[in-house]
């Protein structure tokens, strides 16, 4: 019998690094780049790069839950970024680079409120965490030329500088749970 694969919406800065963070792990079928948490329908980066849509850059993950469960992608969305800064992930600033989780479901909401109240309690960050909880409207995909774009443009500036770091960080701390 087939698992049935659920969906995780998360922000927490640039879509490049959290799509090639988020491709690697086992039981993740697949993951977009795009658009979510704003005001008009079918943006375009340029409008949502503005910060007036409201819309966070944002990634759509499909995962089996028998393999990798929401609480483990929680474990992985906290560990690859700055749940503590407002609007903000290292150099890219604005509304579009909150950290955020929109939630699919009841269980989605209450596992996501938990794990912060613990990461909050045990001091895991030197400040609060600042990542909105916020129920799940519509996912908007973005521009093709953003899909897969780390694996597409390994030698861009971008990339080397700033997805580099973060994805052999991430490597060394998850190697037990990244695809063959």
């Amino acid at each position: 019998m087939l698992n049935k694969l659920e969906i995780a919406t998360l922000a927490n800065g640039c879509f490049w690094c959290t799509e090639a963070i988020f491709q690697r792990l086992k039981g993740v079928k697949s993951v977009k780049s795009g658009y979510t948490g704003g005001t008009i329908k079918n943006p375009s980066y340029r409008e949502i790069t503005t910060g007036r849509t409201g819309h966070a850059e944002a990634i759509r993950i499909e995962f089996n839950p028998s393999i990798i469960t929401f609480q483990e992608i929680l474990d992985v969305f906290f560990s690859t970024h700055d749940p503590t800064t407002l609007n903000k992930q290292g150099y890219d600033r604005g509304t579009q680079y909150r950290s955020a989780i929109f939630y699919h479901s009841e269980e989605q909401k209450l596992t996501s409120e938990t794990f912060i109240s613990k990461l909050n309690e045990a001091k895991v960050f030197e400040s609060p965490i600042v990542t909105e909880v916020t129920k799940f409207n519509v996912f908007y995909k973005a521009e093709e030329y953003h899909q897969n774009y780390y694996n597409n443009n390994k030698t861009q500036g971008y990339c080397i500088a700033v997805i580099n770091p973060k994805l052999e960080k991430f490597l060394k701390k998850y190697k037990t749970k990244l695809k063959k």
